[in-house]
């Protein structure tokens, strides 16, 4: 079943259940899709596509419950945590530091990058691999610490 197919039978669920958070989330995603398809480009939506666009949703929602957080507007974030909880269903199951720091080792060792000379070769090869599995803000701190 695609994201399209998904999000349609969800939102179908939502509402005959009567959850709002839910309801408001797949109407978000079902407009992300919709609005990609009437977007005139002529092209097909991916599984890439799909993972792209719900990235982009879910660093939206962790960037909007860190700036409530800030302002002290404790109620709208804890509803953006209650949304990007039931967004990150729909994403691949986020990787823990440890997957990512053994997957760095991996990849720095086939590429032979020891130092911060080796950065601009080594980050851009690890996002690539972990895409839509880890944090890119994570993934960048790991990477930095990783060549001293």
């Amino acid at each position: 079943m695609n994201l399209k197919d998904k999000i349609n039978q969800d939102l179908k669920d939502s509402m005959k259940l009567g959850d709002k958070i839910r309801l408001s989330v797949v109407r978000s995603v079902r407009a992300l899709i919709l609005e990609f398809e009437k977007s005139g480009n002529a092209k097909e939506l991916t599984p890439e596509e799909e993972l792209k666009m719900l990235t982009t949703a879910a660093k939206k929602r962790k960037d909007s419950i860190e700036q409530f957080r800030n302002a002290g507007r404790t109620e709208l974030a804890d509803t953006e945590e209650a949304e990007l909880k039931i967004l990150m269903n729909y994403l691949p199951k986020q990787m823990d530091e440890t997957e990512i720091k053994n997957e760095i080792i991996r990849l720095a060792s086939e590429i032979g990058a020891k130092n911060k000379e080796d950065f601009p070769k080594l980050m851009p090869l690890v996002m690539k691999e972990l895409k839509g599995k880890a944090d890119g803000k994570l993934v960048k701190s790991i990477v930095e610490n990783y060549l001293v």
